[in-house]
């Protein structure tokens, strides 16, 4: 029978319990178990993909091309678990679900209320992950207890063990135990009330997992113990981690919750091979090298935006024994002060996705900077369209050359809507998404990376280059180096004479894991590797 893990949260927001559910998922994969993951939001919206990325940040979009919740990238980067849109339910789509089996008349004239209509489909939701090829599903309840939105998710895993079994399924409550200066200790009222009020719901926690900033002493431990109803080795200390989150599962598996978690399903399992882990944090404390890369985005404040590229970015230095720093810039900045002032220094540029066209112009001068300086850059998704456009503006002459996503009546529409999209009004889940193939041209830059000239990748996008400029293009100097299979979409474009510079309409963040880097990231590193490199022996001889 397949097992069950609940993952909550209490006291704040933010404390990581995606990074936690995914660290528990890797350390049980690393015993040989076989793991599914699941995130249930409360949020109303059917799913992220309409949300502005400062409410939600980054939208993680699947091979089945369901736009997700970031937290997904965590499940992705750390466990090798099969993700579809099974995988992350929202309270819109619950809701939209239940609505539409009223409206079909599925309830036979019953009133249809939040128990046991709403708890049943949520229910229904997780116990569908489980089959026979699958040892435990990791479920994680989104928000905080305590929180309105939640209750339903909260009140359908209390009766799951009724339907389950009880010694099927297991609650690991997330928690903040903060340290107050004043009074020079660490508080545990906030983790007794976090779970008071889990208990009162009907939930008791069988593992209690502390953010903490110190670490807890053992007294703490029992006090916590002694009024959370857990036994002390289920009080597990995790330390605010300010090097990488790749420490994560190591501490957790330092205070042995992959064994609280065998021997409360009774499995046997061998000894969890970390060598790989280990290494991955070798690799990020004794780098080789150190690049600076600029990321010129229209949401450079809030990281969480742009959150699979900083991890692909450090994956890329991972593979190249390279530390990594980036600094995000406003793309209004450089429209205001220049790339020249404000990029001069970096050994590489990423230009990502976005929408809007707030900051479009500072993104198309920051990649003709790197053109022309032979910086190295990559482009994503709309980075590829911008320089699309600077390639057409600077080396075809193409004057006011522009995507009509932003200029209707450009004179050279070198970005324009894709036919598919032409008519399609509703603006959730309609976009280009998901897995598509692509084919690599002999001898691009791209293939060399991949080492492969046939590659599937996500997207999300509506625009598109223009195919009636290509020929104009190409003969300016921009290279067509991959497209769909029947070649009517292009898929990356390069510039030959460029040490890195290559820009793709997909999304290559979505595909990198610490332990496999992207191959254009990992690409994009070892040309920033090689511009320092050169940079400091002319400095050194000047």
């Amino acid at each position: 029978m397949t097992r069950h893990i609940f993952v909550t949260g209490g006291v704040v927001s933010s404390l990581g319990k995606g990074l936690t559910s995914a660290s528990i998922g890797m350390l049980l994969e690393a015993r040989g178990l076989r793991v599914r993951m699941q995130k249930l939001d409360p949020y109303i919206n059917v799913d992220p993909g309409t949300m502005s990325p400062y409410q939600h940040g980054e939208v993680y979009v699947l091979d089945d091309g369901s736009e997700t919740d970031l937290d997904l990238g965590h499940y992705e980067r750390f466990t090798s678990t099969p993700l579809t849109r099974e995988c992350n339910y929202t309270t819109g789509q619950i809701y939209l679900s239940v609505i539409n089996k009223e409206r079909r008349g599925e309830f036979l004239g019953k009133t249809v209320q939040v128990i046991p209509h709403i708890t049943n489909e949520i229910k229904q939701k997780v116990l569908d992950l489980a089959s026979s090829d699958t040892d435990i599903v990791i479920t994680e309840i989104g928000g905080t207890v305590g929180d309105i939105e939640s209750l339903p998710f909260l009140e359908a895993i209390r009766q799951i063990p009724l339907a389950a079994g009880r010694e099927n399924c297991m609650f690991i409550h997330l928690t903040l135990v903060p340290y107050l200066k004043a009074a020079g200790e660490l508080k545990t009222k906030p983790t007794q009330h976090s779970v008071g009020i889990l208990r009162q719901i009907g939930i008791q926690p069988d593992v209690l997992v502390c953010r903490t900033e110190r670490g807890l002493d053992v007294s703490d431990r029992e006090k916590i113990a002694l009024f959370c109803n857990v036994p002390l080795e289920a009080v597990i200390e995790e330390r605010d981690k300010d090097f990488s989150i790749y420490e994560v599962p190591l501490s957790l598996q330092s205070n042995r919750i992959d064994d609280l978690v065998l021997r409360r399903f009774g499995i046997q399992a061998p000894p969890a091979d970390l060598d790989a882990w280990h290494d991955i944090l070798h690799r990020l404390r004794n780098p080789e090298h150190e690049v600076s890369i600029a990321l010129v985005g229209k949401y450079a404040e809030h990281r969480d935006a742009y959150k699979s590229i900083y991890e692909a970015l450090d994956h890329g230095g991972i593979a190249r024994h390279t530390q990594v720093r980036v600094q995000a810039i406003n793309s209004e900045d450089i429209e205001r002060e220049g790339a020249e002032r404000l990029l001069a220094g970096f050994d590489g540029l990423v230009v990502p996705g976005g929408f809007g066209e707030r900051g479009i112009e500072g993104k198309v001068e920051a990649i003709g900077f790197a053109r022309a300086r032979k910086l190295p850059f990559l482009g994503i998704c709309l980075g590829m369209q911008c320089a699309v456009i600077d390639a057409a503006r600077n080396l075809a002459g193409l004057a006011d050359a522009h995507s009509t996503e932003f200029a209707r009546n450009t004179p050279h529409p070198v970005i324009c809507l894709m036919d598919e999209q032409q008519g399609v009004e509703a603006k959730g889940g309609t976009m280009r998404l998901g897995a598509q193939t692509a084919v690599l041209a002999e001898g691009s830059k791209a293939a060399a990376a991949y080492g492969t000239t046939r590659i599937s990748e996500r997207h999300r996008h509506r625009y598109e280059f223009n195919e009636r400029y290509r020929r104009q293009l190409e003969e300016a100097g921009l290279a067509i180096a991959g497209t769909s299979p029947d070649g009517s979409l292009v898929e990356i474009v390069e510039l030959v004479d460029h040490p890195w510079f290559v820009a793709v309409q997909f999304h290559p963040e979505f595909k990198s894991k610490p332990t496999a880097a992207h191959p254009l990231f990992s690409g994009l590193i070892a040309a920033a590797v090689e511009r320092h490199a050169g940079s400091a022996w002319a400095t050194g001889n000047s």
